[in-house]
C-alpha cells in the first residue's frame, strides 16, 4: 500500500511539473492563510492546477500582513497572496490573475470580497445553501442536491485604493 501511494505522489509531481512546463513565465505565489483554512488550501490546489507554484504560509496575524500589502479593508477576505508585485485578496480565479499578470496595470493588486460560493476554493454541492438573488444553479449539480454558486466580481485595487470591476464571474 505504502508504495502505491509513493508511487501515485511521484506521478501526480511528475504531471504538474509537465504541466507547470507550459506556463514557466508564470511568477511565483505566496498565499497567506489562517491555521485550517481548509477552503485556502483548496484554492491553493487551484492555482497549482492552472500552472502557479504556490508556497502556503500560515499566518496567525492576517490583519497585519494586510495592513502591511495596503489591502483595503472593504475588499478583504480570508486568504491573501502576493504574487509579482501585487496583492491577491481572496478566492481569486487563476485567469484573472493570469491577466493581470500579462497586463500589467498600474495597480496594488485584485479581490474577491467576502468568500462568495462558487469562487475557487468554495465550490459547494450542498443544496442548503442560502445565497439569495445571486445564485444560479450549476451543470455539475444533482436534482437532490444542486450545485449553488454566488455571481461574484474580481476588482482591481488601484494605487490610490479605489476599486473598479476586472472580471464578473
Amino acid at each position: 500500500m505504502l508504495k502505491q501511494i509513493v508511487f501515485a505522489a511521484g506521478l501526480a509531481a511528475s504531471l504538474h511539473g509537465v504541466q507547470a512546463a507550459g506556463n514557466e513565465a508564470l511568477p511565483p505565489v505566496s498565499l497567506y492563510a489562517p491555521a485550517v483554512c481548509l477552503a485556502c488550501i483548496d484554492w491553493a490546489d487551484h492555482l497549482r492546477k492552472n500552472g502557479f507554484t504556490v508556497a502556503l504560509k500560515e499566518t496567525a496575524d492576517m490583519a497585519a500582513l494586510k495592513r502591511r500589502l495596503k489591502v483595503p479593508r472593504e475588499v478583504e477576505s480570508v486568504p491573501t497572496a502576493t504574487v509579482g508585485g501585487y496583492f491577491i485578496e481572496g478566492h481569486v480565479p487563476a485567469e484573472d490573475i493570469k491577466l493581470l499578470l500579462k497586463e500589467k496595470p498600474k495597480a496594488r493588486g485584485l479581490a474577491v470580497p467576502g468568500l462568495p460560493m462558487g469562487a475557487p476554493g468554495r465550490e459547494s454541492t450542498g443544496s442548503d445553501i442560502s445565497c439569495g438573488s445571486g445564485c444560479a444553479i450549476l451543470e455539475s449539480g444533482t436534482a437532490e442536491r444542486p450545485a449553488r454558486r454566488e455571481m461574484y466580481d474580481t476588482l482591481l485595487v488601484g494605487r490610490d485604493g479605489k476599486t473598479s470591476i476586472y472580471a464578473r464571474h
